[in-house]
Order: C-alpha cells, then sequence, then structure tokens
C-alpha cells in the first residue's frame, strides 16, 4: 500500500510527469520513424524480389523449354548439365510421380516469386499447372516421396541446393510434361537471407530502441534534478514561513529561479513586517488603554451613586476583556516557537486528569503510534480550547485519537445542543460565540478560543473543522499533518 502510494505521488509530481512525457515520446518517435524506415525498405525489398524472379523465371522456362525439346532417350544425359545453366544453380530430375512438398510459412515476398514464376511459365510456354511451393532443405524430397535430398550423395544434388550451415528456403516447380512423367526443378535464391521479413521490432531495433530511451531519461534526469530541486526548497521554505518560521531563500540557480526566490524572499519581508507592525500595533494599543481604564475605575469606585457606580465598572470591565481578547488573538495565534516532538497523548491526559477531578467529564480513546512534530504550547492551547468547549456547551468530551504515518486526526464529540449549520463557518470569527442554553454557568471567554485553535492547527498545515453529530452534540475535528 505504502509502494503504492509512492508511486503515484511520484506519478503525480513534476518530475515524474515529464519523465513520462519524455519516455512515451521517444519510444513513439524510434518506433514510427522505424516503422516508416521499414516501411520503405520492404518497397524496395518487394521490388528487389519481383525483379529477381522475373530473371531467375526466364532461366526456369529456358530450362524448361530446352528440356521439353529434347527426345525422350536423350532426357536423361543432359540432366546434370542443366544443374549449372544460366549462371543459376538448379537441380533438375524426372520423375514418375508429383513429389509431395511440405511447405513452410508462406510470406508476401515468396508469393511474389511464385506469382512471377507462374506468370513467365504461362506467358513464355503456355504452362498454367505448375506446381510451385517452398522447401526446407532437410525436408526436400526428391526423385520420390521416400527419398529426401539429405540421403543422396553429395555428388547429386548437394552443391547446388545446401549452403552450410545455412539453411534458405529452397523453391520447388514441378510440371507435368506428360501422362507419366514430372519435369522436377529446384533452386536456392541467390541470397540466402533474400526472402527473410524484417520487423519493426527485431532484436536489434528494440535494444536501439531501449539503449536510446535510457540515455534521454539520463540526460532528462539531470535536468530535472536541476530544475525542480529550487521549486522543492522553495516548497518548503513556504511551509516553513506559514508556520512561522521565517527565513530567506538562496537566490542562487538560473535566471528564472533567482527571481522567484527573490520576489519570494521579499513577499516574505512584507509579510513579516505586516505581522511584526500588528503585533506592535495591539501592544500599543493595549498599553495606551490600560493607563485611563485604571484612571476610570478609581474614579467610578469614588462614586456615591451605587447603581451608576456598579454599571459603570461592569462596562470598563467588559472594555478591559475586550482589550485583553484583542491582545491574546494576536499573541496566542502567532506562537514563536520551535518545532520539536510533542506529547500530544500527555496534553491530552493532563486536561483529562484535570478536567475529571469530580467526575468523569472527559474520556480518552485510542493512542499515538507515531510521535509528531510541532509547537508544544501552540498545540497545547489549540487541544485545551477544543476540549473547554465541549465541556462548557455538552458537560462532557468524548476524545477519539486516530493516528497513521501520514496524518494525526483528533475527534472531540460533546453531547451538547450542537450548532445550526449555517452558523458553523461563523463560529471560527473572533468575538463569535452562542448562549449556553443547557447551563446556568455564564462564560467569560470572548469567542476567540475556535479562532485561535484554527489558526494553530493551519499554521501547522492542518484544520480545524465541526459537524453536527447525527445522534446528537457536536464534534470538533482536528485534523495535523505529518510532514
Amino acid at each position: 500500500m505504502a509502494f503504492t502510494k509512492r508511486l503515484r505521488n511520484a506519478f503525480q509530481s513534476l518530475t515524474g510527469q515529464i519523465v513520462i512525457i519524455m519516455t512515451v515520446g521517444v519510444a513513439a518517435a524510434q518506433l514510427i520513424g522505424s516503422s516508416i524506415w521499414l516501411h520503405q525498405v520492404e518497397a524496395d525489398t518487394r521490388q528487389n524480389v519481383r525483379e529477381v524472379s522475373k530473371h531467375m523465371a526466364f532461366r526456369i522456362a529456358a530450362t524448361v523449354s530446352y528440356f521439353s525439346s529434347l527426345p525422350q532417350n536423350y532426357r536423361h544425359i543432359v540432366i546434370d548439365q542443366l544443374q549449372d545453366m544460366g549462371g543459376t544453380r538448379f537441380f533438375v530430375t524426372l520423375n514418375k510421380e508429383e513429389i509431395l512438398i511440405n511447405p513452410i510459412e508462406g510470406s508476401p515476398l515468396k508469393e511474389i516469386v511464385k506469382e512471377e514464376v507462374q506468370n513467365t511459365l504461362a506467358k513464355q510456354l503456355g504452362i498454367r499447372n505448375a506446381k510451385i511451393a517452398f522447401s526446407r532443405p532437410d525436408d526436400l524430397h526428391v526423385i520420390n516421396n521416400h527419398t529426401r535430398l539429405a540421403d543422396l550423395p553429395e555428388r547429386w544434388g548437394h552443391h547446388s541446393l545446401l549452403v552450410k550451415p545455412l539453411t534458405p528456403p529452397i523453391i520447388v516447380i514441378q510440371i507435368p510434361i506428360n501422362d507419366s512423367d514430372w519435369l522436377y526443378l529446384a533452386s536456392l535464391m541467390p541470397d540466402p537471407y533474400f526472402l527473410e521479413e524484417s520487423s519493426p521490432l527485431s532484436r536489434d531495433r528494440v535494444i536501439s530502441l531501449v539503449i536510446s530511451v535510457i540515455a534521454v531519461l539520463l540526460l532528462t534526469l539531470l535536468i530535472l534534478r536541476r530544475t525542480t530541486r529550487p521549486l522543492a526548497v522553495l516548497a518548503r521554505a513556504a511551509e516553513r514561513f506559514g508556520q512561522g518560521d521565517y527565513e530567506p531563500l538562496r537566490e542562487v540557480g538560473a535566471l528564472e529561479v533567482r527571481h522567484t526566490a527573490h520576489a519570494f524572499n521579499d513577499m516574505q519581508s512584507r509579510i513579516q513586517r505586516y505581522l511584526d507592525d500588528r503585533e506592535r500595533l495591539f501592544v500599543s494599543i493595549s498599553h495606551d488603554l490600560k493607563t485611563p481604564i485604571t484612571r476610570l475605575r478609581l474614579r467610578a469606585e469614588m462614586l456615591e451613586d451605587e447603581p451608576t457606580r456598579d454599571a459603570m465598572i461592569r462596562d470598563l470591565e467588559d472594555l478591559d476583556m475586550l482589550v485583553k481578547g484583542a491582545l491574546q488573538s494576536v499573541k496566542e495565534t502567532d506562537i514563536h516557537e520551535n518545532r520539536v516532538e510533542v506529547n500530544v497523548m500527555r496534553f491530552l491526559q493532563d486536561i483529562q486528569t484535570s478536567a475529571n477531578q469530580h467526575q468523569e467529564n472527559v474520556t480518552l480513546h485510542g493512542h499515538l503510534t507515531h510521535p509528531f512534530i510541532g509547537k508544544p504550547l501552540a498545540i497545547r492551547r489549540c487541544l485545551g480550547n477544543l476540549v473547554d468547549n465541549a465541556l462548557f456547551y455538552g458537560h462532557r468530551a468524548n476524545i477519539w485519537i486516530e493516528d497513521s504515518e501520514n496524518e494525526l486526526s483528533i475527534r472531540i464529540c460533546d453531547d451538547g445542543p450542537g450548532i445550526p449549520d449555517t452558523k458553523i463557518n461563523e463560529m471560527f470569527q473572533p468575538y463569535t460565540r452562542l448562549a449556553n442554553t443547557n447551563s446556568g454557568r455564564s462564560s467569560s471567554n470572548m469567542g476567540l478560543g475556535l479562532s485561535i485553535a484554527r489558526n494553530i492547527a493551519r499554521a501547522h498545515g492542518g484544520e480545524v473543522t465541526l459537524r453536527n453529530r447525527s445522534q446528537g452534540g457536536l464534534e470538533a475535528r482536528l485534523w495535523l499533518p505529518r510532514h
């Protein structure tokens, strides 16, 4: 399963896709080129075979005509002389029966030879009943159906029909010259390889194709490695920056890569300056407001009208909570920590121990099988906010841990009233909260818990989602990838 996933990821990567395209392209180009070349070679070969076959057919016709013109008593005298006639070696016999030839596998080139011989015999001599076939040398029958060429003495025809150690096919022409005699001619083609068929996927071409593909792939991988390495570095830098680690990229490599790295560094600097300015702004606002709020509180406590004094003090307390909440929203979603191995299970067990002092309010299911690398204080705060919400609105929290080598999922389920589906997305907005109709307790929170939890999860490359459970209550799911 893991191998399949890695293979799928490799195919989905830029390097994998380009390698596949290059492999298919080179192989297709080689096959198309070989096919075109082979088609031309085949056309030339067919023309060559046709020309050679015509000349051989004329010599065969001349041999047949000469033999037929001899008196019957003289035919056996000149048989040996005909074997070397016209520069083409023939094996000629006069048989009392048709020799049954075990034909070999046909081919277009062999059919061309047969066609030319038949047409020439028909035009020159009017012979249309000639029997033409191709036979293997070791299976060629001569004289009669019980005698093979290999059984005869070498001087009888071995020199004219055998090309050891090769075994080219032999063409056999049998023509009935009267009611009882058959003229038997056997001959080799001019070249032992004359009738061999070529294939676009022959052994040599396959080897050439494989070597070409391997050479192109090696060059492609070398180029892609130089091209995609800066992209991988850029992706890791963007991921680290999204998690709060600011580190400028080295502006090296090709011109486009240097421009991209320079633009990314400028973007990081602008965003970091914005974050620093925002934090300083909120700290300044908080500091500047604390003094007048404190003075107003002291003056309010000196008022003699108790209802007015209490109302002003409550308003000042609300104002102080708003200032603290705004500052908390900024600070707690931008926690400057190093990423280390986090004991998430211990965090959850501490939360469970704290919540179960008087009764069992929190239960844990599952366990971690792999260590998680992240920011410990941020992860603790994220889990604490989600569990606090479950306890406040649902009184109980069932925590389910689902762990794998690629991701960590923590589901926190409560028995509360849930959230209307139309308002789920709104709950992640700062200062948004629902009234707790199932509890007589009041809450001092400012509606920042879910917003902070989601921002922390996203800073780790993860997410926090909410959904209403079918059996009632709400499920908050914290999903964290393992990088």
